[in-house]
């Protein structure tokens, strides 16, 4: 766990089932705050990208490329430049970028060129997704510590 939350009063335990369920109040409302303007940024950039140029899903492979992106710049910064005793984490991370991001699409449009016969598309279409998702967050882990030495 990043910090004792329970000591700060924050956190709230419920059970469910045989399960006792931590909850830090302050944890949620970051992840909500960031959740919202994700998907309000998602919104505008899949319309803004809406380009139809064959049967590729440019907008939302692009939405997650950058999504990836962002996770790997953040997360590299706050594990490593950044004190971790904050929400900047469930925010940026889990709250902006989870909610940037869209694996649930990328599925949809995956079984939607299955279902027309596009295998081969719907291959290369996964392959490059999760290749470029990694290649996104490979090279803003290196840029962020590229500046950490160099600055």
């Amino acid at each position: 766990m990043e910090r004792d939350r329970s000591a700060a009063g924050q956190g709230r335990t419920a059970t469910i089932g045989v399960f006792a369920l931590q909850v830090d109040r302050q944890e949620l409302a970051a992840i909500f705050a960031g959740g919202f303007i994700g998907a309000l940024g998602r919104a505008a950039l899949a319309q803004g990208l809406a380009v139809h140029t064959g049967e590729w899903p440019w907008a939302t492979f692009a939405v997650n490329l950058l999504a990836a992106l962002l996770l790997g710049y953040f997360i590299t910064r706050l594990q490593e430049r950044l004190p971790p005793y904050t929400y900047r984490r469930a925010f940026l991370g889990t709250g902006i970028c989870g909610a940037l991001s869209t694996f649930s699409t990328m599925m949809l449009e995956l079984l939607k060129m299955i279902d027309a016969g596009d295998w081969g598309l719907a291959g290369g279409y996964a392959a490059a997704s999760v290749a470029g998702g990694f290649a996104a967050i490979f090279l803003a882990t290196k840029l962020v510590r590229r500046a950490r030495i160099g600055g």
